[in-house]
């Protein structure tokens, strides 16, 4: 549980604080200095991480799955990044890529991870931590949150997606439904847990990342 714990740290930390950095970071791009001006727009994770969110629940886990030898999608989250909706020079459409900036953010670190992991040495027999270990984690972690902040459910990055997509009129009944959002993904992970209906689409991206790069993720 300590070695899945001290592999997973880094790769967690910087997944979810890069996360809410890319959120600020193009929001100030389209006009929204709230983040910027609140020390928001930074790569440090000290300046994004919620103590709950950020450490305590994906290491409980990470620490349950170690234990019980189960799978499931990671979760947590950073303290997020104020954005005045108004301040943005067209509302609707740069709040689409406002939000997608996240996942996008998350993409591109498990393309990091993956190239890192292409040119690392093997597992250690040993068990001890590895460069090759903390990649094949970033992958895995950034994989996950991907997938999960996509869910087209708000309060969620792809709530806000489907949201800004939407017609305004159906994009404003659809907005009424975020004070519920969270109970419907709470219950969305607490039914899935083995991984019928998000892990498809996990396993999915990890076959063409696995692909791509020529590596194995599949320890």
């Amino acid at each position: 549980m300590i070695e899945t714990i001290a592999v997973f740290a880094l790769p967690v930390v910087l997944a979810i604080t890069l996360h809410e950095a890319a959120h600020g970071y193009v929001a100030r791009h389209f006009g929204d200095l709230t983040a910027y001006r609140l020390g928001r727009v930074s790569v440090n994770p000290v300046r994004h991480i919620d103590l709950m969110g950020t450490i305590l629940v994906p290491f409980a886990i990470l620490a349950g799955t170690s234990i019980a030898g189960a799978s499931g999608i990671l979760f947590g989250w950073a303290k997020p990044v104020p954005v005045n909706y108004y301040a943005l020079r067209r509302p609707k459409q740069n709040m689409l890529w406002v939000a997608a900036a996240g996942p996008a953010a998350n993409l591109i670190q498990a393309l990091i991870w993956a190239a890192v992991l292409k040119f690392s040495p093997g597992a250690d027999p040993s068990g001890a931590v590895t460069l090759g270990a903390i990649a094949l984690a970033g992958v895995k972690v950034n994989i996950a949150l991907t997938v999960l902040n996509l869910i087209p459910v708000l309060p969620l990055d792809g709530g806000r997606i489907v949201s800004s997509l939407l017609p305004d009129r159906f994009g404003y009944r659809y907005s009424r439904m975020e004070p519920y959002g969270l109970i419907v993904l709470v219950v969305v992970l607490l039914a899935d847990t083995q991984n019928r209906l998000l892990g498809p689409v996990t396993q999915g991206m990890a076959r063409l990342m696995a692909r791509l790069f020529n590596i194995d993720l599949q320890a």
